[in-house]
């Protein structure tokens, strides 16, 4: 029997992308999702921390140095996101955008931070002045799109994944997030195939991979999602996504005849 199931439901759910990539020892987007990098302000982050504790520690000590340094807000608050101290990170990267006016890394992660904590609109707003029409990075205007998808402004949201594709034809981050946006509008078959197309990709990651066997599970075939979310994948590793992914499907059938509500988690950070 075809699975049916809510927006809401699924938006939350569509932090799978974030949630699966978490369970897999794997590092979280927002996705729907790939940061500005910390060195994108200087040469100084070759050496930067690959642990957001210890990133936390020795950006958040330069940060309250000089709050002005970009490259140290650029880096603490990248941290902070990293570890889920959403908030402060904005915070702190709101401050670092006032000190440094037209600082396109900072407004870049000023705007995925905003998103992180439902401020859509105003993530949207920021990152349109983190690039440029002519100049677009692809990875912004994809972000673009998920906040958008969150407003539930799926075609306008399409748009710019159109355009990132353009500039980055086939990146399965992208085509991930195309698929999430046409299953938030209850088209499954459109999600599915841009999706298969994301999971064909050798650049795929796990999270693809996971928003896939969403898909086909929620049209009623578990049997090959269980096969999709546990491939490749350690027993324990696999157990725990089959029961992830069964209890989204679940939760979504539970859902039936639910009024619609308005999408309000947050999509994983684009790759």
């Amino acid at each position: 029997m075809r699975q049916r199931f809510s927006p809401a439901r699924l938006l939350a759910s569509a932090s799978l992308v974030a949630m699966v990539a978490v369970s897999l020892g794997g590092c979280t987007a927002m996705s729907k999702l790939s940061d500005v990098t910390i060195g994108s302000s200087g040469s100084r982050a070759e050496a930067a921390p690959t642990d957001p504790a210890r990133a936390i520690e020795v950006y958040g000590e330069r940060y309250r140095a000089n709050p002005k340094d970009a490259e140290a807000a650029l880096g603490y608050g990248q941290a902070l996101r990293a570890n889920g101290q959403r908030a402060q990170a904005a915070a702190v990267l709101e401050q670092a955008t006032i000190a440094n006016p037209g600082n396109k890394p900072l407004l870049a992660q000023y705007g995925r931070a905003l998103a992180d904590n439902g401020n859509f609109q105003q993530a949207f707003d920021v990152l349109s002045k983190a690039h440029s029409p002519d100049n677009p990075d692809w990875r912004l205007l994809s972000v673009q799109g998920t906040a958008l998808d969150q407003m539930g402004r799926h075609e306008e949201a399409r748009s710019y994944y159109a355009s990132a594709l353009k500039i980055a034809p086939g990146d399965p981050g992208v085509l991930s997030n195309l698929g999430l946006s046409y299953m938030l509008s209850r088209d499954l078959p459109k999600a599915e195939e841009a999706l298969r197309q994301a999971y064909a990709s050798p650049r795929a990651s796990s999270r693809v991979r996971q928003n896939l066997g969403l898909v086909v599970g929620l049209q009623g075939r578990f049997a090959e999602a269980e096969t999709i979310v546990k491939a490749d994948l350690p027993p324990d590793q696999a157990a725990a996504n089959v029961a992830y992914l069964k209890d989204m499907l679940n939760r979504s059938e539970g859902q039936r005849g639910a009024p619609k509500r308005t999408p309000v988690a947050s999509l994983s950070q684009s790759d």
